[in-house]
């Protein structure tokens, strides 16, 4: 896999991970509308989280959250994965068949109907989220008092 198409599909499988399965319901006909198995059937797990004070300090442990994962492959081979935070197992299948289906000959249709229109929902739900998170900033300074 060359370097500019592993960048791709890193994009599309977060794309499909941040996805809300109510976004990938629509596509759900077409996702499955082919012969396919299940590697490993969707199942829950848990992961742990680590984070870094200011970003860039020593690292600590959050704390634990739940993912679900789940492979499958269809009948030309190609194998689809996928990898989202909560405990939802039939948008993980759907983000599976997607990457799957993302990796064919059909690639430009899947990235026009479905990647792009979620990229762009998610881009505005993170613009509007940082908008609210701006208007309640509060700036804090300190007066310096002088010694007399």
């Amino acid at each position: 896999m060359n370097p500019a198409s592993h960048t791709a599909r890193q994009h599309w499988i977060g794309v499909l991970a941040r996805a809300r399965r109510s976004e990938l319901q629509p596509h759900e006909a077409a996702l499955r509308d082919i012969e396919y198995q299940l590697v490993r059937a969707p199942e829950i797990g848990m992961t742990l989280v680590r984070g870094r004070m200011g970003g860039n300090g020593a690292p600590f442990n959050v704390g634990e959250m739940s993912v679900t994962r789940c492979v499958v492959r269809l009948s030309d081979g190609r194998t689809g994965y996928s990898y989202l935070a909560g405990r939802d197992k039939v948008h993980a299948e759907l983000a599976a068949l997607a990457d799957a289906h993302l990796q064919g000959a059909q690639q430009g249709h899947w990235l026009t109907e479905m990647i792009t229109p979620l990229a762009t929902a998610q881009a505005e739900r993170q613009a509007r989220k940082a908008a609210e998170t701006a208007a309640t900033k509060v700036e804090f300074f300190t007066l310096v008092r002088g010694e007399n």
